[in-house]
């Protein structure tokens, strides 16, 4: 098995779950969720991150309005509707359970291995 494989597989599935939570702050645009995203080494790519947002928008989670750019074309900035607001509240939730079982499993293993050391 690649580590690298399971290491990208591991953040593209907390992708969606980090996204929202960006959006929920307020309006954004995509390349400042790209660049925020990045920084918290959270590797996407824009051929990764608009068709996420387009699903997300499909599902009702998500909506955008263009802006006009004194450098450029239109922007569209992304915000949570408020059916992205409570799928992000459940989401919140079932991640701190997740990473509270994780933390469970490591801690028992750490023990475990504390435990071999000492005998």
């Amino acid at each position: 098995m690649n580590i690298e494989n399971a290491q990208v597989q591991m953040r593209k599935g907390i992708l969606e779950f980090c996204i929202l939570h960006v959006i929920s702050r307020g309006e954004v645009y995509a390349s400042d969720m790209l660049d925020e995203l990045t920084s918290a080494r959270i590797m996407v790519v824009e051929g990764t991150l608009y068709p996420l947002l387009t699903r997300l928008k499909n599902a009702g989670l998500l909506d955008y309005k263009w802006v006009e750019s004194s450098s450029g074309p239109p922007r569209k900035y992304y915000v949570l509707t408020d059916d992205g607001k409570q799928f992000l509240t459940a989401m919140q939730e079932t991640w701190l359970d997740l990473a509270d079982s994780v933390q469970t499993i490591i801690r028992k293993t750490n023990d475990a291995i504390q435990t071999q050391k000492t005998s």
